[in-house]
């Protein structure tokens, strides 16, 4: 079995895949802080309550956009699992070319989900991911990642409004009613949610101007269900893009490592 760890600022993602089967998901807060025996005790905890014994799991890919725990869950992976993961940066095969003026500036998490959306969804193809930022990718017909935007999360905004106002204070982020709120909390809400929406369909139509109007739109991220409900710009939504993305991408390398390994044979 695979374990595909997809660490991000906010939350550490993963999930097991039996071959093309994704049989379990978990969502863990980031916490730098945590040493690799830390997060080692609680993940080897997680499995069994999902019917995954530790010992199945034969190979781990990860990608990180966090650099200290990058290193702590390769070093949990050595030392609990005896595994040398894959970690997905450079000189790792993803079958995608990177138009990026600097191809090592992009983060390790668009290029695994533009693996996934083109494998899933073919091209054109923009993903929007929400996560800590709103993140748009680009992928062209051929399968090239091409670029994309990157704009303030909706959580984010909300913090930074909270810690820069006098009089306004946290709340819950959830989609209001109406647009026009009758209290503070549902301003902000509206002001948040509805904004982001806006902001969103934008980019997407300024995407598509240059894409191609054919350029189907997929949502991820943890506060994708948020938003998409408020938009039909919307082809689907897959909260599990970035796992699938790893799992190609994993299989990719393995192929390559197995084709190179019979060459040397022979």
């Amino acid at each position: 079995m695979l374990l595909a760890i997809d660490i991000g600022n906010t939350n550490v993602t993963m999930g097991v895949f039996r071959e093309e089967e994704l049989l379990a998901t978990w969502r863990l807060a980031t916490d730098t802080r945590k040493m690799p025996d830390e997060y080692a005790l609680l993940i080897r905890s997680l499995l069994p309550l999902k019917g995954v014994a530790s010992q199945d799991i034969d190979s781990i890919a990860l990608c990180s956009v966090v650099p200290p725990l990058t290193q702590a869950f390769e070093e949990m992976s050595r030392v609990y699992f005896g595994i040398d993961p894959l970690v997905v940066g450079t000189g790792i095969r993803t079958g995608v070319r990177i138009l990026y003026d600097n191809p090592r500036d992009v983060g390790a998490d668009r290029v695994v989900d533009a693996v996934a959306a083109y494998q899933l969804y073919g091209g054109p193809v923009i993903v929007v991911d929400f996560g800590t930022a709103t993140v748009f990718d680009a992928v062209s017909r051929e399968g090239d990642y091409l670029g994309g935007a990157i704009a303030l999360g909706i959580n984010l905004s909300a913090e930074v409004l909270f810690e820069r106002t006098s009089q306004l204070r946290r709340i819950e982020m959830a989609s209001p009613k109406v647009a026009i709120g009758r209290n503070t909390p549902a301003s902000i809400q509206s002001g948040i949610i509805f904004g982001h929406v806006g902001m969103v369909e934008a980019m997407v139509r300024r995407f598509k101007a240059e894409l191609g109007e054919d350029a189907r739109v997929v949502a991820t991220g943890g506060l994708a269900p948020l938003i998409f409900k408020e938009t039909p710009i919307f082809d689907a939504v897959n909260l599990d893009l970035t796992l699938v993305g790893l799992r190609l991408i994993y299989e990719i390398n393995a192929r390559a490592k197995a084709t190179q390994a019979g060459e040397e044979h022979a």
